[in-house]
C-alpha cells in the first residue's frame, strides 16, 4: 500500500493505492473529526466502514464519489486483491477548519453538506454519486501521471482543486434532479450492464428492454444523469479499462483491445490517443 499525503490550505489530501495477489486489508482512521469526499478510481476495491456496532459495506466502488463525516472512532477498511486494487483520493478538512476555508468553500460545505457540518453520529454519510467522465479523467490522471518531484506535487494540487469544484458542481446539478428514483435505479442498472459487457454490449433497444425503460427515456435521462450519451459512456469505459490492463501489464495492447471489444488495433489506438493524448504503445507500467 502507498499513501501520499498533501496539504492544500486547510485540506489534507490522501492519494492511496494498493494491490495484492491475495486478499489483504488496509485500515485507516482519522485523528480528529473530519468532513471528506472520497473519489475511487478504476480499482473497484471493497470498502467497509466500522463505527460502534455498525458496519456499512460498499462492494462496488469503481467511479464512486462518496462524501462523509467521521470522527476518531470510525475505521475505514479496504479489502485489496489482484482483481480489486485500491485507487482512492480523499479530500478531507477538519470540522474546526470549515469556517476558515478560502474562496467561500466553507459556505459551500455548509449549504450543500449540511448534515456533515452538523453531524448526529460518529459517521454520517453525505451525498454520493458515480463520477462524470470529466471527474473520472481527473482521477485517472492523478493516479497515472508521468510527472515526478515538485512538478508532480504542483500537478496534484491543480487537479485536486478542479476535482473538488466538479464535485460541488455536480452536486448542485443533482440537487435539481428531476429524474424519479425508480428511473434512476434503472439507469444505474443500464450502466452496470454496459460495464460488464464491454466486449459485446447490447444494442440500445436491447438495453432498453432489459431495464424496462423506453428508448427515448433511456437516451435522454442517461445523458442527464451521467453527463454523456449511452455509447459515449461505453467508449470511455472501454478505453479506461484497456488503459488499466495495459498499464498494469495484465494484457498486451492487442489482448486489451480485444478484451474491450475492438476488432481493429488501429481503430483502438486512434480512439485511445484521442482520449488520453498518447498511444497505448507509449504506456510505461
Amino acid at each position: 500500500m502507498t499513501r501520499d499525503i498533501i496539504d492544500i490550505n486547510d485540506f489534507t489530501i490522501l492519494v492511496e493505492t494498493g494491490n495484492s495477489d491475495v486478499p489483504t486489508t488496509d485500515s485507516c482512521l482519522f485523528d480528529e473529526p473530519v468532513i471528506a469526499v472520497a473519489f475511487y478510481g478504476s480499482g473497484n476495491v471493497d470498502l467497509t466502514v466500522n463505527y460502534g456496532n455498525t458496519a456499512k459495506d460498499f462492494s462496488y466502488t469503481k467511479g464512486l464519489a462518496l462524501s462523509f463525516y467521521a470522527d476518531e472512532q470510525v475505521e475505514f477498511v479496504h479489502t485489496v486483491s489482484a482483481n480489486k486494487p485500491l485507487e482512492c483520493i480523499v479530500i478531507a478538512t477538519s470540522t474546526s477548519s470549515i469556517e476558515n476555508l478560502p474562496n467561500q468553500e466553507g459556505e459551500l460545505f455548509g449549504e450543500m453538506l449540511h448534515q456533515l457540518v452538523h453531524p448526529r453520529d460518529h459517521y454520517v454519510e453525505g451525498p454520493s454519486f458515480f463520477m462524470t467522465p470529466e471527474m473520472q479523467s481527473i482521477v485517472d490522471q492523478v493516479f497515472h501521471t508521468r510527472y515526478e518531484g515538485k512538478a508532480k506535487m504542483m500537478f496534484f494540487r491543480s487537479q485536486i482543486n478542479t476535482l473538488l469544484a466538479h464535485f460541488f458542481g455536480q452536486l448542485s446539478l443533482l440537487s435539481e434532479e428531476s429524474i424519479p428514483t425508480e428511473e434512476r435505479e434503472k439507469l444505474q442498472q443500464a450502466k452496470d450492464i454496459l460495464i460488464t459487457n464491454l466486449d459485446h454490449p447490447p444494442s440500445l433497444s436491447e438495453l432498453s428492454r432489459e431495464i424496462g425503460l423506453n428508448t427515448f427515456k433511456l437516451k435522454k435521462n442517461f445523458k442527464e444523469l451521467f453527463g454523456v450519451p449511452v455509447f459515449k459512456y461505453l467508449q470511455n469505459e472501454r478505453l479506461n479499462t484497456a488503459n488499466e490492463l495495459i498499464r498494469t501489464k495484465k494484457m498486451t495492447i492487442q489482448e486489451a483491445a480485444w478484451h474491450v471489444g475492438y476488432d481493429s488495433l488501429s481503430s483502438f489506438s486512434n480512439a485511445f490517443s484521442k482520449k488520453f493524448g498518447f498511444r497505448p504503445s507509449e504506456i510505461k507500467g
